[in-house]
């Protein structure tokens, strides 16, 4: 199998029809290549159904009008061609990568006169990454850079842009023998890792970053819902990071992570506990239900922002 995204077998979605994998292109001078005007999800396949797929497709709808651009594709029209890709690409289980962009009409500060074109590429992952952790958890450092603050990004777009700070402590925590690292918001308090959200088991329930600025992650909405399920108290709140000495469990979520236990972030160590190994349990099951597909208690968050008047 080739080693690089380019070269593959298969097909992707774009621009409304289904075309060979290695004859997607896109120009150089393409816009959002130049000043991150990309937005884009990362959904998960089980069974041959994608979990959560009408939130995904929300959010992406969302993600691109606040960077102030409409996709000419409604949610169910993207829902429609999401599940006709999975399917020309014969997969049970899987990754799929929805990207909207903003074209090469421009080139320049400003995108007014660029096309917008949404792609659509889902490729086979085998296993759940969440059970091929190491049994004691994942090793976290805290990250330099900084959430930024409403004033200064819309941090609850899905942007590529957005996405570069993150990439810069992903490296310098692998570099640093870490698998990830823990990013503080502009005031200090916790976030996020570099692409999922955090939770801490803290006295019997469950604590997790109040949103400001950054994604309510649809994995995040799930784990809040499993655990008001098991009538466990979650709290959404500003947590401090001196609060981790606190914790007895820490586990990060996201789509493609699932539910990933922490072992330790720097000094501090954690055990694989019950609240996590619990969770990690319910959302396996989760995923697997017939109604997976659909909003579930993701619904709230996920709707498109309302149009801007003419």
């Amino acid at each position: 199998m080739s080693l690089t995204m380019a070269d593959r077998d298969g097909w992707i979605w774009c621009d409304g029809k289904l075309v060979p994998w290695r004859e997607v292109t896109t120009h150089v001078l393409t816009h959002a290549l130049h000043y991150g005007s990309a937005v884009f999800e990362g959904e998960r396949i089980y069974g041959g159904r994608v979990f959560r797929l009408a939130a995904h497709s929300a959010r992406l709808i969302n993600s691109a009008r606040l960077l102030d651009y409409e996709l000419p594709w409604t949610r169910e029209q993207i829902d429609e061609a999401t599940k006709a890709v999975v399917k020309a690409n014969n997969l049970t289980s899987g990754y799929v990568r929805p990207v909207a962009w903003r074209g090469s009409e421009v080139m320049g500060v400003s995108a007014i006169g660029t096309t917008v074109h949404l792609a659509i590429a889902p490729w086979a992952q085998e296993g759940r990454l969440s059970v091929q952790v190491k049994p004691g958890g994942i090793n976290v450092t805290l990250a330099k850079y900084r959430r930024p603050s409403p004033d200064v990004a819309p941090g609850a777009a899905k942007a590529a842009g957005l996405y570069i700070i993150c990439g810069i402590e992903k490296d310098r925590a692998l570099q640093a023998g870490f698998d990830d690292a823990l990013m503080l918001d502009w005031q200090g308090r916790l976030a996020e890792s570099t692409g999922a959200n955090i939770f801490l088991a803290m006295g019997g329930k469950l604590v997790t970053p109040r949103v400001e600025n950054f994604l309510d992650g649809i994995t995040r909405r799930a784990v809040i819902g499993m655990a008001q399920k098991r009538r466990w108290t979650v709290e959404e709140r500003a947590v401090m990071p001196h609060e981790l000495d606190e914790a007895s469990e820490v586990f990060l979520c996201g789509s493609a992570a699932e539910i990933v236990p922490v072992g330790a972030i720097d000094h501090r160590h954690y055990q694989v506990g019950p609240m996590t190994r619990t969770l990690m349990a319910d959302y396996a099951e989760l995923v697997c239900q017939p109604d997976c597909e659909g909003f579930g208690e993701s619904a709230h968050f996920a709707q498109p922002a309302p149009a801007k008047a003419a």
